[in-house]
């Protein structure tokens, strides 16, 4: 018989044991999900117990049933005999809009502001840095109310009837109405022809930005987009009737009527939540221009370019890889900021949920949608600033 022997110098396998680090820490992992699923039980069997004893209905049911209610702005069609997810779905829309254009406006003041900052002209630089300090130690549900409390207060704005036109443009206590061209399908095509020759300059872009990395040399695609961005909506206008017709907004009786407004309720919720992100926005890019390098300015400076162009082409593309990552927290900040617009009735996914809460009493379901609605978004955002991240970020080659 032979006998195989251990090779020297190989120990024997170790036998684990309950105080070895790497069972304890899968025990307590276990541990810690038994106790996690026990609360969930228990939370859920204690509430459906006591709907259960107080006669009240769950499920999602009630969203096919008729809402009953008005919603004051709505980007959709919509009438109160529409059901409650319909209502949900302008709330959900509402919320996206003030959401989207805030974060727009708010990325776009907060630049400017923070580039302001480090401004040579001391009296910029001081406006700039007293604007970040004042602003953003104010909470911004006071701000919304500020806002509320002065666009429908007589002594800025007049009514209806004592406004006077400047260009066709009403600035009332109700809004603020403008005139818009009259609905025809010359302006949907034209609308659509300035999609497509978006999309068609972003991929001339990214052929030309190939092109110099090739080559080293690129065209310049100023005027080829110029002449494409006018160029093909106005054909589609053109060929599609041409319209002219505006609609304008008159005085009928004790209201204006016609054209498009602008509530005071979307306003000051706008208003309040870019001012406030923008302040937030402007000390990030005040960092992330700081975190440059000073000898990349110098060196751009020794090469003769422009003031404008260095920070156009040097200083902004190597800051934008600080910036973005706390510029994501801010716009999802901006976004969940926006459930606030309850307390100056702007109809955003929370007010008419908890429109929808209060005549159904199915409140477990209204706070649900809410949360996953403010969930997906704020994930879809995250999502794609983090993609955009990874594009900017530095490659090692």
């Amino acid at each position: 018989m032979t006998v195989v022997s251990e090779p020297k110098g190989a120990s024997p396998p170790r036998r684990r044991s309950f105080y070895d680090k790497d069972v304890q820490a899968i025990v307590w992992q276990a541990v810690f999900l038994c106790v996690v699923v026990a609360i969930g039980w228990f939370l859920y069997r204690n509430t459906m117990q006591n709907l259960a004893a107080r006669n009240i209905k769950t499920g999602f049911d009630f969203l096919g049933s008729e809402a009953g209610f008005e919603i004051g702005e709505t980007l959709i069609a919509y009438s109160p005999a529409a059901n409650y997810t319909r209502a949900l779905a302008v709330g959900f829309l509402n919320t996206l809009q003030v959401a989207i254009i805030g974060i727009v406006l708010a990325t776009l003041l907060g630049i400017a502001v923070g580039i302001g900052s480090l401004s040579k002209n001391w009296l910029v630089a001081k406006l700039t840095a007293g604007y970040i300090h004042f602003l953003r130690n104010i909470p911004v549900l006071l701000q919304i109310v500020l806002w509320y409390t002065i666009l429908i207060s007589e002594r800025f704005l007049p009514g209806p009837r004592q406004a006077e036109a400047f260009l066709g443009i009403f600035a009332t206590q109700r809004g603020v109405y403008f005139p818009v061209p009259q609905a025809h399908a010359g302006w949907t095509a034209a609308l659509v022809g300035f999609l497509l020759a978006a999309v068609a300059l972003t991929l001339m872009s990214r052929w030309n930005a190939q092109r110099r990395e090739d080559t080293g040399t690129a065209r310049s695609l100023f005027l080829p987009g110029v002449a494409l961005l006018m160029g093909v909506p106005f054909l589609a206008w053109a060929l599609n009737g041409a319209p002219t017709a505006i609609d304008w907004p008159t005085l009928r009786g004790f209201n204006l009527s016609g054209g498009a407004r602008i509530t005071p309720e979307f306003a000051a919720v706008l208003f309040g939540l870019t001012v406030y992100t923008s302040a937030f926005i402007g000390e990030i890019v005040r960092s992330g221009i700081m975190a440059v390098p000073k000898g990349q300015t110098e060196a751009a400076r020794a090469l003769g370019l422009k003031p404008s162009v260095i920070l156009r082409k040097v200083i902004l593309p190597q800051a934008m890889r600080v910036i973005v990552p706390p510029l994501t927290s801010q716009y999802l900040n901006l976004t969940k900021n926006s459930s606030l617009s309850v307390a100056v009735g702007y109809p955003d996914l929370v007010n008419v949920a908890n429109t929808t809460i209060n005549q159904t009493g199915q409140a477990i379901e209204g706070v649900t949608i809410i949360m996953i609605v403010y969930l997906v978004t704020s994930l879809a955002t995250s999502a794609f600033m983090n993609w955009y991240n990874e594009r900017i970020a530095l490659v090692e080659r």
